[in-house]
């Protein structure tokens, strides 16, 4: 028997045939290899069947030759379906209509959620999002990835230690963590001024406490610079030393400078490529060509499409193609001692407080070996080696 599916989709109609010659009519239908199903009969001389509509043509030529008549009943399947949209047309695309303007606005942006953020760190955090495009009324995917603004709140306000960045539904929502600068806690508790490393003293600001040592002196790591007892030894108070003790303090670097060093950069070509994804398959719907580079680095992002609150199985994804080309920098020799003091100098700064200063720098051993520059540097720095150390009453 043939599937009732295909007849759905080539369309078939409901037939009437009366007269005389109904049964006749069947038969010679049947002979010619028409498809006739559900044969019903009405009354003593009708009987009604279903047939395709592509064999309607022959079914008027085999009239032609009975003694019935026949009546088209009712049209079935998708070609009438269609017939019977196209008289409703203004309401289908209305319908449609409707239905894009919901989808529409169920992936646009419509709310914006700042958390835990005092007033000036919002307003600022409200400030980059508007550079970056993140507004009420915004289409999301027009917008940046999450991760990607994430990224750049925390690399452009200062003040933020952390900043979580969730998408729902059509709301952003931003919980910020801010830095909190410590407040200097003024030390109560009785304790002595010792060296933090060995030194030379060279300026002195001792704001409570007495001095042992002067302008010029070398001290070692652990000694006694200001002590928190004051007064006679009859008559002794102790106090909280407090002050600024600047030293001379020596450090040495060891650093390697390749003269030829291969690393790959982007060279500004991109393209990129926009999906429709279903499940573990993707159909493209722009970006067909292939941009042909020679290495590139591939990024990948996927939104899902929502209608209300509901995510619908349908993402749009978006593939960006980078190009990356390959870059041999060269040095000289004596560029590469230049940069090698440049690169230990970095170094070194990473470990030092703002108020700290290098006052001297100098290559104690320079060489060339497997077309690197190997350098020694010695540092002299100036910086605070002040460290408390608490006194304990009673010993």
């Amino acid at each position: 028997m043939k599937n009732q599916w295909t007849n759905y989709y080539t369309g078939y109609v409901k037939v009437k045939a009366y007269g005389k010659g109904a049964e006749r009519l069947i038969n010679m239908l049947t002979r010619r290899g028409l498809h006739i199903w559900e044969v019903k009969r009405v009354g003593s001389e009708a009987l009604i069947f279903h047939m395709d509509i592509r064999d309607i043509p022959k079914l008027r030529q085999v009239m032609r030759k009975s003694d019935c008549k026949v009546k088209f009943m009712q049209g079935k399947g998708f070609p009438f379906l269609m017939k019977r949209v196209m008289k409703n047309s203004g309401f289908l695309a209305g319908m449609i209509a409707f239905l894009l303007c919901i989808f529409v606005l169920s992936n646009m942006v419509w709310g914006i959620e700042v958390q835990d953020a005092k007033p000036a760190t919002e307003h600022a955090i409200r400030k980059e999002l508007d550079k970056m495009g993140v507004k009420i009324g915004k289409v999301q995917f027009f917008v940046d990835d999450v991760d990607t603004i994430q990224r750049k709140l925390s690399d452009r306000i200062g003040a933020l230690t952390w900043v979580g960045v969730e998408l729902k539904g059509t709301t952003y929502h931003f919980r910020v963590v801010e830095k909190r600068q410590p407040k200097e806690v003024e030390k109560t508790s009785p304790q002595n001024l010792v060296a933090s490393k060995k030194a030379i003293i060279a300026d002195m600001f001792v704001e409570k406490g007495q001095s042992i040592v002067n302008v010029n002196d070398y001290v070692g790591k652990g000694q006694l610079l200001v002590s928190g007892l004051i007064g006679k030894e009859d008559k002794q108070e102790i106090v909280s030393a407090k002050g600024v003790i600047k030293g001379k303090t020596w450090y040495k670097a060891k650093v390697e400078v390749p003269l030829k060093t291969k690393f790959s950069v982007f060279n500004g070509d991109e393209t990129s490529k926009h999906f429709l994804k279903m499940g573990g398959f993707s159909l493209p719907v722009w970006g067909f060509k292939d941009p042909g580079y020679e290495k590139q680095e591939k990024e990948t992002t996927v939104r899902p499409f929502h209608f209300l609150q509901w995510e619908l199985p349908i993402s749009y994804k978006q593939v960006t193609l980078r190009s990356k080309e390959d870059i041999v920098r060269s040095y000289t020799e004596k560029e590469a001692v230049e940069e090698g003091r440049k690169m230990a100098k970095a170094e070194l700064n990473k470990h030092l407080d703002e108020e700290d200063e290098i006052i001297e720098e100098k290559i104690l051993h320079e060489s060339m070996e497997n077309g690197k520059v190997k350098l020694s540097i010695h540092y002299q720095v100036i910086e605070d080696i002040a460290i408390g150390q608490p006194i304990i009453q009673g010993d």
